[in-house]
């Protein structure tokens, strides 16, 4: 079963990222998972602009950007100048008053665009969106910060996406608290790609590369 694995940067060493993006990438990972939080969104300040567009330059493998911001309308033209077409954006549509016009605005850019669900969403609240977004990431910790404890309710949200999947052409991610346990329950049932970090993948004694094949090859 073919599975995307794309990297939390936010977990990465700061202090070598150049040295950090080199390894992801000849270890295989698929994308670069880029959090950029505001303080007011979520209670949390986390990766910049700079940051997304210094990992853009330094690797041709997609990104994959999640805007933890207030109104990203406001400021969507400052990512999308910096990102290549095909990266992925997700906005929060809580975030947002008209969230829609955001999206329009990434796939104008020719980018893929994206919601990210949090744990106290519901599908319902979403459901027209699902229509023109091509992915949804599913938030089973609330936004914020790395290392939360997973929320057990939100299986059933992903159950419910899965269901719909088909019929509205996107595909489901998971982000927070990934786990082998997350991947081996939830990739056969159809969970596209998983957001790795702290609980896999960062901060380990093994290499990226022998951490990402031993991923790749947990048998569901």
């Amino acid at each position: 079963m073919e599975i995307e694995l794309t990297a939390s940067m936010m977990c990465a060493n700061f202090g070598n990222l150049e040295k950090e993006v080199k390894d992801l990438d000849t270890g295989g990972i698929d994308s670069f998972h880029i959090d950029i939080m505001d303080g007011r969104y979520v209670p949390n300040f986390a990766m910049s602009l700079n940051d997304m567009t210094y990992i853009a330059q330094a690797t041709e493998k997609p990104l994959d950007v999640h805007l933890m911001i207030e109104h990203p309308n406001n400021r969507i033209d400052l990512f999308l100048s910096r990102l290549r077409k095909g990266d992925t954006v997700y906005i929060h549509p809580e975030a947002e008053y008209h969230p829609s016009t955001t999206l329009l605005s990434i796939i104008n850019a020719g980018m893929i665009p994206g919601i990210a669900i949090n744990p106290g969403t519901s599908v319902e609240t979403v459901l027209e969106m699902l229509r023109i977004v091509k992915k949804v990431l599913i938030m089973s910790v609330n936004p914020g910060n790395a290392g939360q404890m997973y929320l057990p309710y939100v299986g059933k949200k992903i159950t419910k996406l899965l269901s719909l999947k088909e019929d509205m052409d996107f595909e489901v991610y998971w982000d927070g608290a990934c786990g082998a346990d997350k991947i081996l329950e939830f990739a056969p049932k159809g969970v596209k790609g998983f957001v790795l970090g702290t609980t896999l993948l960062f901060g380990k004694e093994k290499n990226y590369g022998e951490i990402l094949q031993n991923i790749r090859e947990l048998r569901f």
